[in-house]
C-alpha cells in the first residue's frame, strides 16, 4: 500500500488514520475565532487544521449566487467571500500558530492567486474541494509542486474520478481520493461507504470527507481502514453558519480520535488464539469441567459411563479421558461432590 508524509506525519500503510479538522468559513471572517479553532482542534487530537482560502476578486463575481441564502449582512456571495478574506500576513499567522500547536496547516485554494499565496507558506499538501476538480489550471499548479494532493469527489461522476486518478498517477504525484457527498448535511444513507471500497481498487490512498454532522461515518470509515478523514467542526451545534448542520463538535472529534487510536492499537497487535490460551490457563481451569460421580461411590465399585458426569473446575480428569476409567475398580470411597483423581484407581 502507498505511504507518504503530510508534514511530518506518515499517511497510509499501517499508520493511523490522518484526521483533518475542517474550519471552512466557520470563523466568520474573525482572525481571533480562526485562532480559537486551531487551539480547540489541537486539544481534541486532530492531526491537521484546514481552512479555505477565498480571494473574492480572483474567484467570484457579483453574479455568484448563494448555495444557501443564510447571510443577514452580505448582499451577494461575492460580498460574503470578501468579508471572509484574510490577507497574506494573517494567513501566515494562522499557519505559524497551527504549527506551534503541533498541527499540520492546510487550506483549499479556490484560485491561482490563492494557490500562490498558500504556496508561499510552504503548505505540505494540497486539498482540492469537490467543486474544483475541473479547475485544471489550479490542479496543474499543485502537481508541479510534487506535494501530496487530497482530492474530494463530492460533485464528480465516477468516469471523471477515473480520468483524474489516471492523470495524477501519470503525474507521479502522491494523492488521496476522498469519498464525499456534497449535501449539507449528508444523510447516512448517502455517505457511500461502498464507494470507499471501490476507490481502494484504484491504486491510491482513500479517505472520507464527511458532511453528516455525526460521528458515525468517520468511525465506520476508520474501521474500514481509510487513510484520511476530514470533518467540519463547530464549537456548538446551535451556532450560526452555512456548514454548522454539517459539522461535529470538538467533543465529538475527541471521541473519533480515541476510536481511531483504539482501532490502531487493535490492528497493530494481532492475537494468536493458541498462545492466548496459555495466558488464560487459570481462567480455563476455573471455567472448564472435570469428571465426577453423579452420587457417592463405595470402594471396590467398578466404574461405568452411567456413573460419570462433569463439574467445575477443570483441574481434574478431562471428559476426553473417561474411557481410561471405565471398568476399573475404586480403591477408596469417593463422594459425589469432589473431582475424581487418578489415585482413586490402582491400576491406571
Amino acid at each position: 500500500m502507498n505511504e507518504f508524509k503530510i508534514g511530518n506525519i506518515p499517511v497510509g500503510g499501517k499508520n493511523k488514520t490522518f484526521i483533518i479538522a475542517e474550519v471552512a468559513q466557520a470563523h466568520e471572517g474573525s482572525l481571533g475565532t480562526a485562532i480559537a479553532f486551531i487551539d480547540a482542534a489541537a486539544a481534541a487530537g486532530a492531526d491537521a487544521i484546514k481552512f479555505q482560502t477565498h480571494i473574492a476578486d480572483a474567484e467570484s463575481t457579483i453574479d455568484d449566487q448563494f448555495r444557501v441564502k443564510f447571510s443577514y449582512q452580505d448582499s451577494s456571495r461575492y460580498a460574503y467571500w470578501k468579508r471572509m478574506e484574510f490577507n497574506e500576513t494573517q494567513w501566515k499567522l494562522l499557519s505559524e500558530h497551527a504549527k506551534a500547536k503541533g498541527l499540520v496547516f492546510l487550506s483549499s485554494a479556490f484560485s491561482i492567486e490563492a494557490f500562490n499565496l498558500l504556496n508561499s507558506l510552504s503548505m505540505p499538501a494540497w486539498k482540492i474541494a469537490s467543486g474544483e476538480t475541473s479547475s485544471n489550471e489550479i490542479l496543474q499548479k499543485m502537481i508541479e509542486t510534487q506535494k501530496p494532493i487530497l482530492l474530494s469527489t463530492g460533485m464528480s461522476k465516477m468516469s471523471e474520478i477515473l480520468n483524474t486518478c489516471e492523470y495524477l498517477h501519470k503525474s507521479n504525484v502522491d494523492f488521496v481520493l476522498l469519498q464525499c457527498t456534497s449535501k449539507y448535511p449528508t444523510k447516512l444513507e448517502e455517505i457511500g461507504l461502498n464507494v470507499i471500497d471501490d476507490f481502494k481498487e484504484l491504486g491510491c490512498l482513500v479517505g472520507l470527507s464527511d458532511h453528516s454532522g455525526t460521528i458515525y461515518p468517520a468511525m465506520a470509515a476508520i474501521a474500514r481502514g481509510v487513510s484520511v478523514v476530514e470533518l467540519h467542526l463547530t464549537f456548538n451545534k446551535k451556532m450560526f453558519g452555512p456548514d454548522n448542520s454539517s459539522s461535529i463538535t470538538f467533543e465529538d472529534l475527541s471521541l473519533i480520535r480515541d476510536f481511531r487510536n483504539a482501532i490502531y492499537q487493535m490492528d497493530m497487535n494481532p492475537v494468536d488464539k493458541t498462545n492466548l490460551t496459555h495466558d488464560l490457563k487459570k481462567m480455563r481451569d476455573l471455567f472448564n469441567r472435570s469428571l465426577t460421580f453423579k452420587k457417592d461411590q463405595p470402594k471396590g465399585k467398578i466404574i461405568t459411563r452411567e456413573m460419570l458426569t462433569t463439574k467445575k473446575p477443570g483441574t481434574g480428569i478431562s471428559y476426553s479421558d473417561a474411557n481410561k476409567l471405565l471398568g476399573k475398580p475404586l480403591n477408596k470411597d469417593v463422594p459425589f461432590n469432589r473431582l475424581i483423581k487418578w489415585s482413586d484407581i490402582d491400576d491406571i
